[in-house]
């Protein structure tokens, strides 16, 4: 299965009743493993979790640290970047070159990378 259809199958699963917006995420790591993530929303709106973040907690709970790909789905009609959060939290397990796929529902699709995604980035050099 293609890490697309991956993030597909897992969009069905996002919890969206206030925006009825959809978004499904899958990493998949060094190792080869794909963990996936739907965006979460709640009453409190904006209070939500996104489908990528919810990909990258599952990695990280099952011990996996770095993102060799990623890929978002939604249904748009273009295919929708990660939100400015979400691209931060990428940068921090991903190698600046990773492919990220966006795609839409009706099969548009875009391959970009994390460095493209968020171009200077902060990251741990900053902190020295």
């Amino acid at each position: 299965m293609e890490l697309i259809d991956h993030a597909r199958v897992v969009r069905e699963n996002a919890h969206a009743p206030y925006s009825k917006f959809k978004v499904g995420a899958a990493v998949k790591t060094a190792s080869g493993a794909v963990y996936t993530g739907c965006n979460v929303e709640n009453v409190a709106y904006p209070e939500g979790t996104c489908a990528e973040a919810g990909a990258i907690a599952a990695m990280c709970a099952a011990g996996e640290y770095e993102i060799a790909e990623i890929a978002v789905i939604a249904d748009s009609p273009t295919p929708v970047p990660p939100c400015g959060g979400c691209r931060q939290k990428i940068a921090e397990f991903a190698n600046p070159a990773a492919p990220v796929t966006l795609a839409t529902m009706e099969g548009e699709s875009q391959v970009t990378s994390v460095s493209a995604l968020l171009p200077g980035a902060f990251d741990a050099s900053h902190m020295s």
